[in-house]
């Protein structure tokens, strides 16, 4: 091992950082929708030569589960001495590609220095649309994931610098909205085309040997610096169990966990969770691990890297053919809801071991799919929007308002941008209050949030979790309110909607109030 300085592995560690940064930067200012422009959601990340996450920066973290074995999906399907220098390439599929949903696509580029690939810098990106049955790729209500779009094997999207028409139209013509899928590719080419930059010219300056070593001695600190943080949680076994809704209205799926703690490790064992659901509302592989890599980060160590170093100290085991296994054809599309009630499953077991630093039960972000013909331009929208929950109340402070949990990580769409892309008129948007549980600490706000139709073919997709089973309070603390999306509300006409549906369609007028769950509360409010 060539010796790392300390100094200069900081520089390193912080410049790599940098490039995720600055290719985010150039992703979101050149996208097309919304989605991403607006609302960041998309990713980016740098990887060594052997493919471990060495950068990423904190802005969606379910998309870390996409990352973490994108590399080594390429490099099943295309040997080394076979990729060249500006080659490019893109995947989504859960199963065969190393992504965790189908509207989240990755293009992944290899970085050479004199022949040789010494790295690789990756984006993702969630598009609004990738075909299926339902207008944005994803809906609780597919049965499988032949019905959420189109499905993509690493494949080269760029070779030797030169996009692949082939692959491209391909994509293109599966899309509801192919304006916006070519603008919003383009844009992810150009963000890894700017990290390759970068990351050309670090190696450039230090030498490639030098380089790989002090990447290499960056994982490894990480990995100690984590083991530490393990090291002071009482070893033991600590067993939790959360609920997701099942198919049918009243069912309910179990996520049962059980957490070791010893010898440095983590131990996540979901044995004995629900067999896999005839519902979008699976977790896959990528999704599983990118949940419990958040969640211990954010309760035992919140600042340390965001790499590969620190995952080396877990170990996560789930029963194949499970809702948190799912094998193909498993529908998956809502698998970031179904994250934040796995994350609440991780958390009151961390809790356990850690009760000054537990956390009470969580409420997600809910999803609505607005789509049809814009009447101002008669042309084809798709609007996919998440709204956001509430963080439940900690051991010493209550929680937090209308925030992303767990695994989710971009904004809301703000209303200006939406009611200029999109013919809607919101006409509310609050906190909404007293949806957070009552207690010493009491849980976060939900959010509420009305939509006015302005178009006369308005169809409507929705798909959600807590709006059966609420988030749980904790040491005596209140459960939070449940969600709920409600139609034309105060009128004669008002009635809720299924917390999971596809394509209900709006009239010209029509509200949509869309309620997000409340979060628990922590302590006894007396």
């Amino acid at each position: 091992m060539t010796p790392v300085d300390p100094i200069r592995a900081e520089v390193v560690a912080r410049y790599l950082l940098g490039v995720t940064e600055e290719m985010s930067a150039a992703l979101m200012r050149t996208a097309f929708s919304p989605n991403i422009k607006e609302r960041g959601d998309c990713s980016t990340a740098v990887f060594d030569h052997l493919g471990n996450v060495v950068a990423l920066p904190q802005r969606v973290p379910i998309h870390l589960g996409s990352m973490v074995g994108v590399v080594q999906a390429v490099l099943e399907r295309f040997p080394r001495q076979e990729i060249r220098p500006g080659d490019m390439f893109l995947a989504n599929d859960p199963y065969n590609g190393g992504g965790s949903h189908l509207p989240d696509i990755n293009v992944i580029s290899p970085v050479f220095i004199d022949g040789e690939i010494v790295a690789y810098v990756a984006c993702i990106a969630h598009h609004a649309d990738v075909g299926g049955m339902v207008p944005g790729s994803e809906a609780a209500v597919c049965q499988s994931i032949f019905q959420e779009g189109l499905r993509i094997p690493p494949v080269r999207i760029v070779s030797a610098g030169q996009v692949n028409r082939d692959v491209f139209d391909i994509l293109m013509l599966n899309s509801r909205t192919p304006d916006e899928r070519a603008g919003d590719l383009r844009a992810q080419i150009a963000a890894n085309t700017v990290g390759q930059r970068s990351v050309q010219t670090l190696f450039e300056r230090y030498g490639v040997a030098q380089t790989q070593a002090i990447m290499a001695a960056y994982l490894d600190f990480t990995e100690r610096r984590f083991a530490a943080a393990i090291a002071k949680v009482p070893p033991g076994r600590y067993e939790a169990c959360e609920y997701l809704d099942g198919v049918e209205a009243g069912e309910k799926a179990a996520i049962r966990l059980v957490l070791t703690v010893g010898d440095g490790k983590l131990n996540f064992d979901f044995a004995g969770s629900a067999p896999q659901l005839a519902a979008a509302r699976n977790i896959p592989l990528r999704a599983l691990v990118a949940t419990v890599y958040t969640v211990v980060k954010s309760l035992l160590d919140p600042d340390v890297p965001a790499n590969s170093g620190y995952f080396r100290t877990m170990d996560i085991s789930a029963p194949s053919g499970s809702v948190v296994g799912p094998v193909s054809p498993a529908a998956v599309g809502a698998r970031s809801i179904s994250c934040a009630v796995l994350g609440d499953a991780i958390a009151a077991a961390l809790s356990q071991a850690i009760p000054d630093r537990a956390l009470a039960g969580c409420g997600p972000h809910q999803l609505i799919v607005l789509a049809g013909t814009d009447p101002r331009t008669g042309g084809y929208y798709v609007n996919y929007e998440t709204i956001a929950g509430a963080m439940g109340a900690r051991a010493y402070q209550p929680g937090v308002d209308a925030v992303r949990v767990h695994a989710s990580g971009s904004s809301n769409l703000p209303v200006e941008a939406l009611e200029h892309a999109y013919p809607f008129l919101i006409e509310r948007y609050a906190l909404r209050r007293d949806s957070g549980g009552a207690g010493h600490h009491r849980g976060g706000h939900g959010v509420v949030r009305d939509y006015r139709a302005l178009g006369d073919d308005t169809v409507l997709s929705l798909s959600s979790e807590r709006q059966n089973v609420p988030a749980a309070g904790m040491a005596g603390g209140a459960d939070g309110a449940l969600g709920e999306f409600i139609l034309n509300p105060g009128t004669p006409g008002e009635r809720r909607l299924p917390s999971a549906a596809a394509e209900i369609r709006l009239r010209r007028n029509d509200v949509l109030r869309v309620c997000t769950p409340g979060a628990g509360g922590y302590g006894t409010p007396a």
